[in-house]
């Protein structure tokens, strides 16, 4: 029996079959991407398409001795759905194609899916990025969180909307300009890198070490 994440597959509740779903960066997928879905679907009877939280669409019911053929059909890299890591950046359209975007949240979460996603971490860290205030990506409940407003973009850090405890994110800087909102990302997951405890998520260490010891660290 596989064990989950191993081929990016996740073990289902019936403790017989498997959901993998490939890495789609920040949702966006092409026409010929989802025939391919639709078909290896059709072709190992999954059990349902299903949209996941982190914008991929996993399929669902694969069983153990399918999961190697149904990578080799849909000729994708899995998305890193379990691990200490960064299991995903979730980004909103933005001014790619929103009306409301106010910053480029799509270019954005595109850079930082390609350096970071799959990064392994002392704990699991999910990326949000949003181009308004609407904070479609989720970004309040994000571990690192960019928010985009008309005089630039707010970096945030903490939020988990996982568990007992939710946390809502904490800010660390507003109004920059999107390369020095990028060079700070880097900072703040450096020091979560080097600072925080293994599978502690950024609000807990936030929560032990103090807000004020990550933003000196970081703005300094």
């Amino acid at each position: 029996m596989l064990q989950d994440g191993d081929k990016g597959a996740i073990l289902q509740r019936d403790k017989e079959t498997y959901a993998i779903a490939p890495h789609l960066p920040c949702g966006v997928a092409k026409p010929e991407h989802l025939r391919k879905l639709a078909d290896v679907a059709e072709k190992y009877g999954c059990a349902a398409l299903k949209v996941t939280s982190a914008a991929r669409i996993a399929l669902v019911g694969l069983k153990e001795e399918d999961v190697d053929k149904a990578w080799q059909d849909l000729g994708l890299p899995p998305g890193h759905a379990v691990g200490i890591c960064v299991r995903s950046v979730k980004a909103c359209p933005g001014t790619t194609f929103c009306r409301l975007g106010q910053q480029d949240s799509l270019g954005v979460g595109m850079q930082l899916d390609e350096k970071y996603h799959g990064m392994q971490l002392p704990g699991k860290l999910k990326i949000g990025v949003s181009g308004c205030i609407n904070q479609c990506a989720e970004t309040c409940i994000k571990d690192v969180a960019l928010l985009g407003k008309k005089k630039g973009w707010t970096i945030m850090a903490g939020g988990s909307g996982a568990g007992k405890e939710p946390r809502l994110a904490d800010t660390i800087e507003e109004g920059l300009e999107t390369e020095q909102a990028l060079q700070l990302v880097d900072k703040v997951i450096d020091f979560y890198r080097e600072n925080a405890k293994k599978n502690e998520r950024m609000g807990k260490m936030i929560d032990r070490m103090g807000l004020e010891q990550l933003k000196s660290s970081v703005l300094s």
